[in-house]
């Protein structure tokens, strides 16, 4: 028993309102909550999905203020839970762009970890545009932190959001690190996710020989955009252990760190590396 530790995925369809997406949040962490789950994480742009680009930066924040902020820090408290809070805009040195940032929130309140996403969505097929650079900043730094779980076994966590999956180097950053779960808070569109979700959750787990946990946007957004969902844990081998396909709800699942030795030791492919 003191490998295990139970987590959640939270996938949303967030609207273009703060308030009402806060406490579609709430309610949905307290269901984690409520299932055991020491850890939870939110998907990208849970707290609002603008009509626009550039709605963004009327929501910026700045580290240790704001209404998002301060929403998680007292979630976690509230539900004893440590909270991913998927990514909300922080503010920059440019007015016209924000970080696309995740915060960890340990249950005492405390931010344990922020990360910047590092690779920003640029996808153009004719008929659907996004290209992220135009309002957010890169992030430069691969970010992981331990959780203690209440078992008394350390889980060491890598971060990393949405498009940053199509680039393994960043996930074996972790892996050198010590990761044993990578976290992957998204709003995959529909048309890439139907063709490379699962396909590069899966991969990202078998390589790097962890879990990986991936909350999702998953539904027809009030913007007109639609998000692919199958928010999933998988295991260290590639299995899917619990997914989500659509709407807002939560995935649960159990990590075993006993599983992750196992899996590492009959097929020791870390310890293989050349290059």
């Amino acid at each position: 028993r003191a490998t295990l530790m139970k987590v959640a995925a939270i996938q949303m369809v967030s609207c273009t309102r703060v308030a009402d997406n806060l406490r579609a949040a709430h309610a949905l962490l307290a269901e984690a909550a409520q299932g055991g789950a020491e850890l939870a994480v939110l998907p990208e742009y849970f707290c609002a999905m603008g009509l626009r680009d550039t709605d963004k930066l009327a929501l910026r924040e700045t580290p240790g203020e704001g209404v998002v902020q301060a929403f998680l820090a007292r979630a976690a408290q509230e539900l004893q839970l440590w909270v991913v809070g998927g990514t909300l805009p922080m503010q920059t040195a440019d007015p016209a762009r924000v970080r696309n940032t995740t915060l960890v929130y340990a249950p005492s309140g405390e931010c344990a970890a922020r990360y910047d996403k590092i690779h920003l969505f640029r996808f153009d097929n004719g008929r659907e545009h996004f290209d992220e650079g135009r309002v957010i900043e890169a992030g430069a730094e691969p970010v992981q932190f331990d959780l203690p779980s209440r078992s008394g076994h350390t889980w060491r966590i890598g971060l990393s959001v949405c498009y940053d999956l199509r680039f393994p180097e960043l996930y074996r950053q972790h892996a050198r690190a010590g990761a044993d779960l990578l976290l992957v808070p998204s709003a995959f569109t529909h048309t890439t996710g139907q063709a490379h979700w699962e396909l590069l959750l899966r991969a990202r787990a078998v390589e790097n020989l962890a879990y990986v946990l991936a909350p999702a946007q998953g539904g027809v957004h009030e913007n007109g955009r639609q998000t692919w969902g199958h928010s999933m844990l998988v295991d260290p081998w590639g299995d899917i252990v619990n997914a989500l396909a659509q709407g807002p709800g939560v995935v649960l699942g159990e990590l075993d760190a006993g599983r992750v030795r196992q899996v590492r030791a009959q097929l020791p492919a870390l310890e293989h590396r050349v290059l």
